[in-house]
């Protein structure tokens, strides 16, 4: 890290743990097919493992099922198993090289274990804030120590850093609110 304290940079990182945070809840199921469920699906492809989107084309015909075109024949073995590796609860169906995976209804025992997961991707995000927070105040400290800042401008700085981290940690407790109440909705 640089020896210059940004309050921008910090932000930046804080702001890319929400933004994390909103692609994870992207691809919990709430009972409705979407392209992005599969996102954390990843494929064993040509020596490589690569998300599921760039070994087939996914789309989304009716409102509970996923289709996955696979572009390479010798691939759509491997994208079925990983889909149904995911833990996701999906089980694909295979006709040649198209991949139907049906939605099925989620039950009461799915939506508290999204819930629960829903939280866990939260924590995280939480947790993320408060290293940058913690990595915002160990420079403060370190250039308070080296006599580049003040006492007062150390604090000043801090209080604005604890008010930023404040902010995000409560976009993220409203982001997961919000999606618990999506998935609890039956």
């Amino acid at each position: 890290m640089a020896d210059a304290y940004s309050k921008d940079e910090l932000d930046r990182r804080m702001k890319g743990a929400v933004a994390t945070l909103k692609s994870e809840f992207g691809g919990l199921r709430t009972g409705r097919a979407s392209a992005a469920l599969l996102d954390p699906v990843m494929v064993e492809a040509y020596g490589n493992t690569v998300p599921v989107n760039q070994v087939g084309s996914i789309a989304t015909p009716e409102a509970r099922m996923i289709t996955v075109q696979v572009w390479d024949k010798g691939l759509a073995k491997a994208v079925d198993k990983a889909i149904r590796d995911a833990g996701l609860g999906l089980n694909p169906q295979m006709d040649g090289q198209l991949l139907r995976i049906p939605l099925p209804e989620l039950n009461q025992e799915r939506r508290k274990e999204l819930s629960k997961l829903a939280a866990k991707y939260a924590e995280a995000a939480r947790v993320s804030v408060r290293n940058v927070r913690r990595d915002g105040m160990d420079l403060l400290k370190r250039l308070e120590k080296d006599k580049k800042i003040g006492e007062d401008e150390h604090h000043t700085k801090g209080d604005e850093l604890q008010k930023l981290t404040d902010a995000n940690i409560k976009d993220i407790d409203a982001m997961l609110h919000a999606k618990e109440q999506e998935i609890m909705q039956v």
